[in-house]
């Protein structure tokens, strides 16, 4: 897989934790908003911070919060962190293409309709899940 594109997951995935895993709140808040993407978004945060400007650059993306230059930056000292690495660049890679997972969720009295959800990569789980007196309709789950 291409050294940019995987900075580019990485960034996706660890952007909406980084403050918890900086350190920054509690960790049990990061698995709770983030329930089974929390675990790789952790791993592959403990992978990257082995390198000191991974580190700094998702300080400085913390830090501004709403500064796009600053999620660049993060982006383009992973790629350069994995350039620099094989064996960092496999295990990246690895956590990123590890898992799909895929939900649509109802509760109450909920309805859920024309749902098309389609994965491909690693071992994959979609999910559609409605409780009490929900309707289901039209959905579609397909593995690429």
């Amino acid at each position: 897989m291409d050294i940019n594109e995987l900075a580019r997951q990485a960034v996706t995935l660890l952007a909406p934790y980084l403050a918890v895993l900086l350190g920054k709140a509690a960790e049990e808040v990061g698995r709770r908003l983030g329930g089974e993407v929390y675990e790789p978004a952790k791993a592959l945060w403990q992978k990257l911070t082995r390198k000191e400007r991974v580190r700094k650059a998702a300080e400085a993306a913390v830090a501004l919060p709403d500064n796009p230059a600053m999620q660049e930056a993060l982006r383009a000292e992973i790629a350069r962190a994995l350039e620099e690495d094989a064996a960092l660049r496999a295990e990246v890679a690895e956590i990123l293409q590890s898992k799909v997972v895929q939900r649509v969720m109802a509760e109450s009295g909920s309805r859920i309709e024309d749902v098309e959800q389609s994965a491909q990569g690693g071992p994959t789980r979609q999910e559609v899940i409605a409780r009490d007196d929900s309707e289901v309709r039209g959905v579609r789950q397909i593995r690429l």
